[in-house]
């Protein structure tokens, strides 16, 4: 009685044996459904992200120059030296305020000379108005003859027109001794001045500026390869250093002729400079957006490069599993932290973004998420 029991007991045990390891072996084999064949090496599991068609723009980017077309450039009138120089770099001023002196002296006299000689004229005036008029009663009393009261008609008329000559001198000896004060054209910030007291000026030095603060215009030079692709409205973007778009535009002017030095084509665009970001003569990188089509794109981390070939990973399903392919591909533009894919990528991919380093062509994987 004691064997049977015993014998029942080594069956069930073997029973309970076989039943454990189809377990583990079913266990197991799931596992292996994912490798690339049967008693291959171990599905390793990657990170994967599906390649999705995204709207790129086809954009050129340039070096452009930035301009104020409310800067104005204060040259002098007038020649001479500098006396006074009222306000410094920085200061706000209003339209009209002295900003400069330039010696007056010499025009101050020039001024007083004329005035002197106008009122000396302005006698010899009086006195041949006072014979016009003795010649004028004298003739009417058959004094004089006709001829006496002409003459003294023409010294009149002579006298007059002098003294309309000397007034004309002294009004323009009077304008001339204004220029000598230099003022601001308009309300601005005034910018550097190159200039001191004692600097002998002309008129073609340049004093300072005055920048009105406001909208910029964006100065682009396109090569003439690009200008059949010119248009008006053509959107403009200004680019900070890392690349992020700090300002949007579109194309205001492009000009017609081409310059013959750099055989470019000048292309402007208006830009707000509401936080005052942006200065005057500042060079910038400046994006004309062409148009826009859509590719595939792929982080760039999971990218490789080798013997100046691109290549990426994708989870390509095989035998019920995945594993991973390697795709050379042909790469556009780079979009923030993304390559564009030209070539060797298709949308709904499942391209492997984490442990290429480990990974060969044809090993098994297993994709997440």
């Amino acid at each position: 009685m004691f064997g049977k029991v015993l014998k029942l007991n080594h069956g069930a045990i073997l029973l309970l044996a076989s039943l454990l390891a189809l377990g583990i072996t079913a266990s197991c084999s799931k596992d292996a459904a994912q490798s690339a064949q049967a008693g291959g090496p171990p599905a390793m599991p990657v990170k994967v992200q599906e390649a999705r068609d995204t709207p790129i723009d086809d954009a050129s980017e340039y070096v452009a120059t930035l301009k104020s077309r409310d800067s104005a450039v204060i040259m002098p009138q007038v020649e001479g030296q500098i006396v006074n120089i009222f306000v410094h770099s920085g200061d706000a001023v209003k339209e009209g305020a002295a900003m400069m002196e330039i010696d007056p002296l010499k025009q101050r006299a020039t001024v007083k000379s004329q005035e002197s000689s106008r009122a000396a004229q302005e006698a010899n005036l009086l006195w041949a108005k006072q014979q016009y008029d003795r010649a004028q009663g004298l003739y009417a009393a058959g004094v004089v003859a006709k001829q006496d009261l002409d003459q003294a008609k023409s010294v009149l008329d002579s006298a007059q027109a002098q003294m309309e000559a000397l007034d004309a001198q002294v009004s323009e000896q009077q304008v001339q001794l204004r220029y000598y004060k230099v003022v601001a054209p308009r309300d601005g910030i005034v910018g550097d001045i190159p200039v001191r007291v004692g600097d002998r000026v002309t008129t073609s030095t340049q004093l300072t500026t005055v920048d009105k603060p406001g909208s910029l215009e964006i100065y682009v030079y396109v090569p003439i390869e690009r200008s059949a692709q010119l248009k008006m409205n053509l959107p403009v973007q200004v680019l900070d250093s890392n690349g992020n778009v700090m300002a949007d535009s579109r194309v205001t002017f492009i000009s017609p002729q081409v310059d013959n030095t750099t055989q470019t084509v000048l292309v402007k665009a208006r830009i707000a400079n509401n936080h005052d970001a942006l200065r005057q003569s500042q060079f910038i990188r400046a994006r004309i957006v062409w148009g826009t089509h859509k590719s595939p794109e792929v982080p760039i981390l999971a990218v490789s490069r080798l013997a100046g070939q691109y290549f990426a990973f994708v989870a390509e399903p095989q035998n019920g599993g995945y594993v991973a392919r390697q795709h050379p591909l042909t790469i556009g533009q780079t979009v923030g932290n993304d390559y564009e894919v030209q070539q060797g990528i298709k949308p709904g991919d499942k391209v492997i973004v984490s442990g290429t380093q480990f990974l060969l062509d044809g090993a098994p994987v297993i994709p997440q998420s």
